[in-house]
């Protein structure tokens, strides 16, 4: 079997990386020519654990390729896969450009039976506008070629993308034809074999499952943030709460961590999008504005404590950074916490020295010399006032806290993931300030 894959970013790219490593014929496409050719270098635009190697190995075994035009693949292609990126318009809706591009250029040069399989987080209804889009091609060169058009939406986890696709909890499929179904059980099979199943239904419930998985899972951490800042009013203990709910089985544990709110491509975007489909139908999705509001409001809580620790005083300050990407195990930086904390440190005059194991050159691409980079986390903190922990990375999590205190100009810690116990930090003489309370040495 013969597969085409447009886009190679973060889902096409593992897609094609993970097919072509079980023998599948790819052929990788993105219209940026620099791209292309590191990749056919076997250097990844993305860092993502065990995806360069992956990519290496295939390329050597001859079962993946790369091209900057889909046309020169089309017509030996069984599967183009369109995993082109969506963005979001002003409105949040999603914008299907570069989808419906796709199609139309499948239209303009297929000249057999091929299967459409829209990758991308569409919104409901895109898979017609695909088909319309291929078919009204075809009508302007007269051509009557049969094709089908399919859904599979990703469900991979920056950080675990490869792991996640190579043995996936479950598969979703939204296909209109026997034909098309028959092709994407032959694609999958070799995944499917550690028993999790693939999950056939019709294209516009698979389209709607991928939303409402992100959507649920966004909500959890809203519900989660929500809880911790009343916890600390009150008085209660977030950590102790989280265990308390998580064990009950109708709910479980995942999810169910306190933090300075969600980020990266999916789960804002998403919810946004769902919530644009909604007022699209005329209906509000009231659970979602919600989420999104209080996850907006959550990524300032470190600034506001902060500012409240200092009582205002925070002009000329600096802060150490730990951690720049939107979670551990990947580079992407989009949505992330870090850089809205950023925006309101230096707004109010303050210094920050950040570090992470993977993002500082993706940092200095959004943001360029905004903020100091610093060489490893020890030396982030030369010359700060406070520490700010934004993500959890492994290397972040079992720190020597007497040198830390004999870096550091005033010994507090603002944990934004609540990874650090706060009983040690007391004992070793900071104040710490986690999400869902503050704890003071004196």
């Amino acid at each position: 079997m013969k597969v085409a894959i447009v886009g190679t970013g973060y889902v096409g790219l593992v897609t094609g990386v993970c097919f072509a490593d079980v023998g599948i014929n790819v052929t990788c496409v993105d219209i940026d020519k620099t791209k292309i050719e590191n990749l056919k270098k076997g250097i990844s635009p993305i860092y993502e654990q065990g995806l360069e190697e992956l990519l290496t190995k295939n390329i050597e075994r001859g079962t993946i390729q790369f091209s900057t035009e889909l046309s020169e693949c089309l017509n030996e292609a069984d599967v183009v896969f369109s995993a082109v990126g969506t963005p979001p318009d002003e409105d949040g809706s999603a914008d299907l450009k570069y989808v419906l591009d796709v199609a139309k250029t499948v239209g303009k040069h297929m000249t057999k039976h091929v299967l459409v399989v829209t990758k991308s987080t569409v919104p409901v209804g895109t898979a017609e506008k695909v088909r319309q889009a291929i078919q009204g091609e075809l009508d302007i060169r007269k051509e009557n070629i049969e094709f089908d058009v399919a859904s599979n939406p990703e469900f991979l986890k920056e950080g675990s993308a490869v792991k996640d696709f190579m043995y996936p909890e479950r598969i979703v499929v939204g296909v209109e034809s026997e034909r098309a179904e028959s092709v994407m059980k032959r694609l999958y099979k070799p995944f499917t074999l550690n028993g999790h199943p693939i999950i056939f239904m019709d294209v516009p419930s698979a389209e709607m499952t991928k939303y409402a998985s992100n959507a649920m899972l966004a909500t959890r951490i809203s519900f989660m943030n929500d809880v911790a800042n009343l916890c600390e009013l009150v008085g209660a203990d977030i950590n102790q709460v989280r265990r308390g709910i998580g064990s009950d089985s109708r709910i479980g544990s995942k999810f169910l961590y306190p933090g300075i709110g969600y980020g990266g491509s999916c789960f804002p975007k998403d919810v946004k999008a769902i919530i644009k489909t909604a007022e699209q139908n005329n209906y509000k999705m009231r659970v979602l504005q919600s989420v999104e509001e209080v996850n907006e409001e959550q990524k300032t809580i470190l600034f506001k404590k902060f500012q409240r620790y200092f009582n205002g005083n925070i002009a000329g300050k600096t802060v150490a950074m730990w951690g720049l990407a939107f979670k551990p195990g990947t580079d992407d930086m989009r949505e992330a916490p870090a850089l809205v904390l950023i925006d309101l440190l230096t707004q109010a005059g303050c210094k920050v020295r950040g570090f992470d194991p993977v993002s500082i050159d993706e940092c200095k691409r959004r943001i360029g010399d905004k903020i100091e980079y610093a060489e490893d986390h020890y030396d982030a903190l030369n010359g700060a006032d406070v520490l700010f922990l934004t993500t959890e990375w492994t290397e972040f999590r079992f720190p020597d806290w007497a040198r830390i205190k004999g870096i550091l100009k005033t010994p507090v810690v603002f944990d934004g993931r609540n990874i650090y116990d706060k009983n040690e930090l007391l004992k070793e003489g900071f104040d710490y300030m986690g999400i869902g309370f503050e704890c003071f040495n004196s």
